[in-house]
């Protein structure tokens, strides 16, 4: 192809992605197509440039596009650091404000979650036959031989690996995040629902287990990362009853309006409580199978964890906005 018609059929483009670059720095307006467009954009350019440069075009145009390409990069690398600044602003204080103002929820979603659960613990210790009420007898036996203290691994059979174990915790900590969170498209009584059951199942296991003899190989399992993981579970449950407050008390909007505007902070909440429910998955899988470490070590971190993941939600990002 000759230098005219290759100019001809790209010089839209290049136009489009000259002012992109300009709008970036300020120098323009709005940018005339969306961000999510400019990678590939810019390797349609860098190809142009690759062509030009092959067919040996003109050297002025060679020049104008090696400019745009130089400008292109800034443009776009520019872009991910404010995505990765937005991120790390998100986690030191976006999070923990939402989290805050969204106490009423999170209040309503803890007390859902926890009261089965720590109500069931006490009940096991003075009426150790009620966990057959909850627990399926193939249930109680595999936990039973998760946390003998005779099994080298905690909390895993004997023929798992530590990685292995981790892509299950991941999936199984993302399936039981989104039941809890879509679950408030039923006007909020899903996620009450996925609260409560894994408060049951949860307190029914704590309660057994203890109540045997194995307070040991279990509170030394999930000492770790019980705080990450159930307080994860306690903001998807807060995330789905927004959704569910949208459906109940639209007030003047309509519900699909209501709906797509409590959206913006619940996914929001979502987002970090994924986060916290990646870091639990790692924890459990490669620190709370250990058993070489004394059980004060880790009754000592998991402590430490709570109390700094407490901390972190009341205290940090004061004064920010929780947009």
């Amino acid at each position: 192809m000759k230098q005219g018609p290759f100019e001809a059929a790209h010089a839209k483009e290049w136009r489009e992605f000259e002012a992109f670059t300009e709008s970036s720095g300020g120098k323009k307006g709005a940018p005339p197509f969306d961000l999510a467009e400019m990678p590939e954009r810019y390797r349609r350019l860098c190809q142009s440039l690759a062509l030009a440069a092959d067919r040996q075009y003109s050297p002025e145009l060679v020049d104008r596009l090696n400019h745009l390409a130089l400008r292109g990069h800034h443009a776009l690398y520019a872009e991910r650091g404010r995505d990765s600044r937005q991120i790390l602003d998100f986690l030191t204080g976006g999070f923990p404000a939402l989290v805050r103002r969204e106490w009423r929820l999170v209040l309503i979603s803890a007390l859902v979650f926890f009261g089965p659960l720590l109500g069931l613990m006490a009940l096991l210790q003075v009426w150790p036959e009620f966990v057959h009420y909850l627990l399926e007898p193939d249930q109680i036996a595999g936990i039973h031989a998760m946390y003998d203290p005779a099994n080298r691994h905690l909390g895993m059979r004997e023929g798992d690996s530590n990685v292995l174990m981790f892509a299950f915790y991941v999936w199984n900590n993302v399936r039981i995040g989104f039941q809890t969170f879509a679950g408030g498209l039923l006007f909020g009584v899903g996620s009450l629902w996925f609260l409560g059951s894994n408060g049951i199942v949860l307190g029914a296991v704590a309660g057994y287990l203890t109540q045997i003899g194995f307070k040991s190989t279990f509170w030394s399992f999930v000492a770790g990362h019980s705080s990450l993981e159930l307080l994860a579970i306690v903001l998807s449950g807060s995330a789905g009853l927004r959704l569910g407050m949208a459906l109940i008390a639209p007030g003047r909007l309509t519900r699909k309006s209501a709906l797509v505007e409590a959206a913006k902070p619940a996914v929001r909440l979502m987002y970090g409580a994924a986060l916290m429910f990646g870091a639990a998955a790692f924890v459990e899988a490669f620190w709370s199978p250990i058993t070489t470490l004394p059980f004060g070590v880790k009754i000592g971190a998991g402590i430490a964890g709570w109390t700094l993941l407490l901390a972190y939600f009341m205290f940090a990002g004061r004064g920010r906005a929780a947009h």
